[in-house]
């Protein structure tokens, strides 16, 4: 079934959203007739069940109302819609009447009021209010919960004449939905897993300082774009209270929105923080929504993002190179443009051919870490596993560097230089350290003061900086690299974002391009930042989690990433910056 066109709503949208209309009072909406019963419609079937077992919000008790149109057919998986707080805005009788029409497909929906915490002694103490914690929040959780959770226990009930619940698994066919603190939990949900949720609707966004929703706007205009379609409602006399401004963070979301490339429709009012508008609209906002199934959402425009409009290909995208280790680190790139990574925990090293063939090259790599090539041709390898740096020749041959070194990370400047991070010297009884290991074997630690867990590190297309991430904070530290190889000038330079569910960015891997920009593997994906210290751009990978990264292949222009037990790599419109490579000087950034 493929909804009808809905352009010709745009235009009643116009008109129902002016600020003022001549002859009615302000915030005077007329609900949507579509909310209510028409004759000759089928009737969908709802049911009203508890939800107790989640183990992601433990304890607690979710409200859970199903709607199921008579139209569906459990032999065909049906498209879903989610709404949080539970049913508003009259959903299923809006959806008994646009599914009768054909404007919209077959869709179950699911309608979730938050989580309570039940107290043990109700008479004399007050039950936990999830409601704030599950839906203001940044990060997966919620999402999670919908996933793992509760849609799979819907799935398992069946409706009064014995019909099996089966919901389609695409984002394509998926919406969710939420007023206030709900619609910030909707666009979060969809935000987090895009394969997973597609369509959103956003009555009164929450987008504000209560628990990070005011970062939106600004991770929308760094972050690749992800294929989402938005529906915003605001009203200019909506909150305006300590967390902030509901009707200017609604309109500051949409301008980040169409700034990076999304598909998005907004209807503004004069109403105040009610479901006035939301009941005037609704109905028609879920056809916009819908316009065009089955065809997936894409983007309405290239995003305004210079770096990630510079750096992005059309048409490509991350591709597997490898899975099934154990936890893959240290990538690092020869001059032919071959790159070798090592799975830490099964103690393995890996070569990438040219070609895309993975083949072992080390049976036992003494639980090798970071790894790099050096102006000699050799491949310098932290190995944690016996306290050393080793370096492998072309025919595999390895002699020791240094030793009592339990490190992490290192780089190989082009004068032969290593630095290396030692995150926990002396098994945590001492600070993280870097280190200075000069071609003649000796050793000096050139910082070890202020850093929590010393881990990433790499060097300035020009090797006159030193960069090293601090894996337990938001910071990578900047250094001058002094004529005697020691380092000057210690700045907290780089300031990473960092997910909601953690307390720090998780700095990993780091690499600079030749035109200096500096690509850092965090918990949030790959962020890109420019030489003045600043977050330009943010490309997530597959899996979120990326430990590391190098550019190879023949013209280094390809981006391999390290990700749990998965390697990608992903072609980009740039070129990578080596540290056995001579030296350039990259310009200068915009100030």
């Amino acid at each position: 079934m493929t909804p009808k066109n809905c352009l010709p709503f745009l235009l009643l949208l116009a008109a129902c959203c002016a600020l003022v209309t001549a002859g009615r009072a302000a915030n005077d909406y007329v609900p949507h007739r579509d909310l209510s019963e028409q004759p000759g419609v089928p009737k969908g079937e709802v049911f009203k069940y508890a939800f107790t077992t989640s183990k992601i919000f433990p304890g607690t008790v979710h409200e859970v109302t199903v709607y199921v149109p008579r139209q569906y057919d459990p032999a065909k998986p049906a498209c879903l819609h989610v709404n949080q707080d539970g049913v508003q805005w009259n959903a299923p009788t809006v959806f008994d009447n646009l599914i009768a029409r054909g404007e919209i497909p077959v869709m179950i929906g699911v309608f979730v009021r938050p989580g309570i915490a039940k107290a043990s002694d109700p008479a004399h103490a007050l039950d936990r209010f999830n409601r704030s914690y599950e839906y203001d929040g940044l990060g997966d959780a919620y999402v999670r919960f919908l996933l793992e959770e509760l849609l799979p226990d819907v799935e398992t009930k069946k409706t009064s004449d014995g019909r099996a619940i089966h919901l389609s698994k695409s984002g394509a066919d998926r919406a969710i939905s939420g007023a206030s603190s709900g619609a910030i939990c909707a666009f979060t949900a969809a935000w987090e897993r895009p394969d997973s949720f597609t369509r959103i609707f956003s009555a009164r966004g929450t987008f504000v300082g209560l628990r990070g929703g005011d970062l939106y706007p600004t991770l929308i205009r760094k972050f690749e774009p992800k294929p989402l379609r938005v529906f915003l409602q605001g009203g200019s006399n909506d909150n305006n209270i300590y967390g902030g401004d509901w009707w200017m963070a609604n309109q500051t979301l949409e301008r980040a929105l169409t700034f990076a490339g999304y598909e998005v429709e907004h209807a503004w009012g004069d109403g105040g923080h009610d479901d006035k508008h939301p009941l005037a609209i609704f109905p028609d906002a879920v056809r916009w929504l819908w316009k065009g199934w089955p065809q997936p959402v894409k983007a309405a425009a290239p995003t305004k993002n210079a770096v990630l409009a510079s750096l992005l290909i059309p048409g490509e995208d991350w591709q597997l190179v490898g899975e099934g280790y154990r936890f893959t680190e240290g990538p690092a790139v020869n001059a032919k443009g071959e790159v070798f990574f090592n799975d830490i925990q099964a103690s393995k090293g890996y070569k990438i051919a040219l070609d895309g063939k993975v083949t072992e090259v080390v049976a036992d790599t003494k639980r090798a870490n970071g790894q790099h090539f050096g102006p000699d041709g050799r491949r310098y390898v932290v190995a944690a596993g016996e306290k050393k740096i080793v370096a492998y020749d072309a025919a595999g041959n390895t002699a020791v560097i240094a030793e009592g070194l339990a490190g992490n990370d290192l780089v190989v400047a082009h004068n032969g230089n290593i630095y290396a991070t030692n995150p926990n010297a002396n098994n945590g009884a001492e600070p993280s350290k870097v280190w200075l290991i000069r071609p003649d074997g000796s050793k000096v630690a050139v910082d070890e003061t202020g850093m929590r867990f010393a881990n990433g590190i790499t060097l300035s297309p020009d090797q006159s900086l030193l960069y090293v991430a601090d894996f337990r904070s938001h910071w990578i530290y900047s250094y001058g690299v002094q004529a005697d190889g020691t380092l000057a000038n210690k700045q907290k330079y780089y300031h990473l974002h960092q997910v909601d569910s953690a307390d720090e960015a998780g700095p990993d891997g780091m690499r600079c391009d030749r035109a200096g920009w500096l690509y850092v593997a965090t918990r949030m994906g790959i962020q890109i930042c420019d030489q003045a210290g600043r977050v330009n751009a943010i490309i997530p990978t597959p899996n979120r989690r990326v430990a590391n990264l190098v550019f190879g292949g023949e013209k280094f222009d390809t981006l391999f990433a390290t990700c749990g037990d998965k390697v990608y790599k992903r072609k980009l419109n740039t070129t990578g910056a080596n540290g056995w490579d001579v030296p350039n000087k990259p310009p200068a950034p915009r100030l």
